[in-house]
Formats: structure tokens, C-alpha cells, sequence
């Protein structure tokens, strides 16, 4: 968390989020505020900053943020869309492939010195090359994701709201999601957290998948009913999940930690070097406009702006 007036800069010297109680309190008088997805941004804290003109997010998703009530108030909100593609669709597989030749069960035996020699039935995975990749979402994620699957000549299919000619063009099919779930070998979850999508992957869709399929999230947590998928891991209803965002982050649904059949990262997804300066370099540049009395480049909600007469943002 980060706060600043013209001549004045506040920086949390605590490694830790600030509870709502906290951010009440420290962000007033400030006329912008550099916040994280941990952050809760919430009615009471927007309108402790009274006269605030932006709060910048360090990252793509808003959802940490009540943007109709910064609306409201006419608090701009931003976000740094674009600049963790790469980085996320790399983890993305990293996970598919952890998780599908079992590479923390592996580390974990070579750690213990517990390794008893090779053997025919020794730690057997799941293949990936020529097996089926589901995509939900078909944003830019996941057309990263889509592109590094062509050297493992997979098949893809995905399902959203729209179809991608982007996706397409790499030889996706568009299907139902139900129909997905069914279908694919591995399932890789790339939409935005929204009423809509939140447990999105419950109990029922879980039942869908293959029993040899694994679950990819670098989405968000509440995408996937996490108490559903612990139980499904560890009736090995699926073979495997990959997993770096967590539905009470950063707290655990009960029994996943146990689940060994289960790859789980502490929410990693953005988490290079060259990726974090981006991230916060454009939230600095939104905020510098926003001072500047100019339109920041990522404004999600233009409406903040007097008399602008835009429509109101999309979900």
C-alpha cells in the first residue's frame, strides 16, 4: 500500500495486508493510493478517502475494489492489464506439467534420500503430448497458454461468452462448458473473478472431468469450489490439480494441504522480476495522470470523470 500528496509519500513498511480497519484509517488525505489485490477496498475506505482522485491497482483484477461506490464518488480506479501474460501462462504450465509427471512427488522423495531405485510402476504420471487442453475464458491468458501447447501438439477447445478467432486460428473448438469439463484432459481456468464465475467449478462440474484429468487455476480462488475439489482429490474423482490462488486466500479450504495429488503455489502467477517493476511502473503512470489531471490509461471506470457521458463499465 502506498499513499501520496504532492509533496508527500506514505509506504507500508509491513510485509503484510492491511485489514480494512487499517486501510480506514491511513488513507485519508491523500490524493492517490497505489493498492494490491490483497487490499479490501471497500465503501468505508473510499470514503475515508474523500477527495482521493485515484486508487491505482497493482494488477489486472479489480475485484479487491467496489468500483460502482469509487464511481459514485468519483474516485478513478485503475488496473495494469497486459503486462502479466507471459508471466502467468508460463506458470500456468509449469503447473500442467508438475502436476501430470509429478514433480513435487518426485523433489519430495530425492529431499527425504527416500528413493529406492527406478522401477517400471515407480511414481507414473499423466502424459501431455496429444492430450486435450481446455481453456475457460478465452482471454489473453489463456491464448498464451494456447500458443505453448502447440509443441505438445495438443487439441484445444475452449468455452466463454465469445468465441476467439485468435483461438481459433491455433485449432480450438469453442464448446459448452459442460461440455469441456467432459472432454479435456486438462482444464485451465482464466476468467475474472465476478458473481457469475464465483464457484464456476462446483461439485457438479468437477463430477464432469475424466478421472484421469487435472484442474489448472491461476485465476482467482472463488472460481473453483475448493471444499468440492478437496473432496475429489482425495476420492481421485480427478487424477490431479495444479493450483496458485486459493478461495480464502491466503488460507486453504481444510484437507487440500493433504492432498499430495496436488500441485499448490503460493500465488505466483505475476511473480518475475521483470514482471513486478512493469506492474508497478504503470500503476505510477496512472497515478502521475490522474495528478496531472489527464485520463490514466487504464481507467476502468471513465463515469469517475465529470460529464463524461461513457458508458458504465462491464462486469
Amino acid at each position: 500500500m502506498l499513499a501520496g500528496v504532492a509533496d508527500q509519500l506514505v509506504i507500508s513498511e509491513e510485509d503484510r495486508p492491511w485489514t480494512v480497519d487499517e486501510l480506514e484509517r491511513n488513507v485519508r488525505g491523500f490524493d492517490a493510493v497505489l493498492c494490491m489485490l490483497h487490499d479490501p477496498i471497500d465503501l468505508r475506505v473510499l470514503q475515508a478517502a474523500n477527495g482521493c482522485r485515484i486508487f491505482a491497482n497493482m494488477a489486472v483484477g479489480f475485484n479487491n475494489i467496489d468500483v460502482v461506490e469509487a464511481t459514485k464518488l468519483g474516485i478513478m480506479v485503475t488496473n495494469t492489464p497486459g503486462v502479466l501474460t507471459e508471466a502467468t501462462a508460463d506458470l500456468a504450465w509449469a503447473l500442467i506439467l508438475a502436476v501430470a509427471r509429478r514433480v513435487a512427488d518426485g523433489d519430495r522423495v530425492m529431499r527425504a534420500q527416500e528413493f529406492p531405485g527406478w522401477g517400471p510402476n515407480y511414481l507414473l504420471g499423466g502424459d501431455v503430448t496429444g492430450r486435450t487442453l481446455g481453456l475457460v475464458g478465452p482471454g489473453r491468458i489463456a491464448q498464451a497458454v494456447a500458443r505453448r501447447s502447440v509443441g505438445f501438439e495438443m487439441p484445444l477447445v475452449y468455452s466463454g461468452r465469445r468465441q476467439s478467432p485468435t483461438l481459433e486460428a491455433l485449432g480450438a473448438r469453442w464448446l459448452e462448458l459442460d461440455e469441456l469439463m467432459a472432454e479435456s484432459d486438462f482444464i485451465s481456468l482464466h476468467v475474472p473473478l465476478t458473481p457469475e464465475t464465483t464457484h464456476l467449478i462446483d461439485a457438479r462440474r468437477l463430477g464432469l472431468m475424466k478421472p484421469s484429468a487435472y484442474l489448472i487455476n491461476t485465476a482467482r480462488g472463488p472460481v473453483v469450489d475448493e471444499t468440492a475439489l478437496v473432496s475429489a482429490l482425495k476420492s481421485h474423482r480427478i487424477a490431479g490439480a495444479g493450483l496458485d490462488v486459493y478461495e480464502r486466500e491466503p488460507a486453504m479450504a481444510e484437507g487440500l494441504a493433504g492432498c499430495l495429488n496436488a500441485v499448490l503455489l503460493p500465488h505466483l502467477g505475476s511473480a518475475t522480476l521483470q514482471t513486478r517493476s512493469n506492474m508497478s511502473r504503470i500503476a505510477a503512470e496512472n497515478i502521475i495522470a490522474a495528478l496531472n489531471g489527464d485520463r490514466p490509461a487504464n481507467l476502468i471506470n471513465p463515469d469517475a470523470l465529470p460529464g463524461t457521458g461513457l458508458p458504465d463499465i462491464l462486469p
